[in-house]
Parts: C-alpha cells; sequence; structure tokens
C-alpha cells in the first residue's frame, strides 16, 4: 500500500514544502505525520518532476541538518521564521 494514498493533498502538499526546507529535519516531519524518511523520498519522487527530485536529493543529502542527530548542537529548531504556524497538523491562517 503506498503511503501517499493515505495522507490529503494538502498533508502531501506540506510534506514536500518541509523537506525543501533546509532547517526542517526528516525527524519533525516523521513527528508531524508519522512518516519514516523512505516515506518522505518515496512521495517526493512521485510528485516531483524528475529533474527538481534529483536536485532535491542532491540537496537534501548534502545538508547534514536534515537528520537532527547530525546537528550542530546550536540548530534546535526546525521551521524558519517566515514558515506559518503549524497548530495540531493544521496550518493556520495567516
Amino acid at each position: 500500500m503506498e503511503i501517499s494514498n493515505n495522507l490529503s493533498d494538502i498533508d502531501i502538499d506540506r510534506i514536500i514544502e518541509m523537506a525543501w526546507e533546509d532547517r526542517t529535519s526528516f525527524d519533525a516531519i516523521q513527528r508531524q505525520f508519522g512518516i519514516k524518511e523512505s516515506d518522505v523520498i518515496r512521495i517526493m519522487r512521485r510528485h516531483l518532476k524528475r529533474n527538481s527530485f534529483l536536485l532535491w536529493r542532491k540537496r537534501a543529502h548534502q545538508i547534514s541538518i536534515k537528520h537532527e542527530s547530525k546537528r550542530a548542537q546550536d540548530v534546535n529548531i526546525f521551521k524558519c521564521s517566515l514558515q506559518r504556524q503549524i497548530t495540531q497538523n493544521k496550518i493556520s491562517k495567516r
């Protein structure tokens, strides 16, 4: 069973957005949506154009802060200041 079949289009869009953000770790995505890094990769592969996926994969693989255990001690947030506030897996309106 495909993991993205259990997620709404809004959830998939949010996962893709979070995966593109440098400071959002795979652990944060797992806490919010309950999916593993491998599932995020499958979602990205399925929903992005091939070239976009390859660019993201190369970027995500090179960025050590995508995994909380590899982060420097001073990096302790997983969202940028411009990101919308998230409450109970719902995106609040600005």
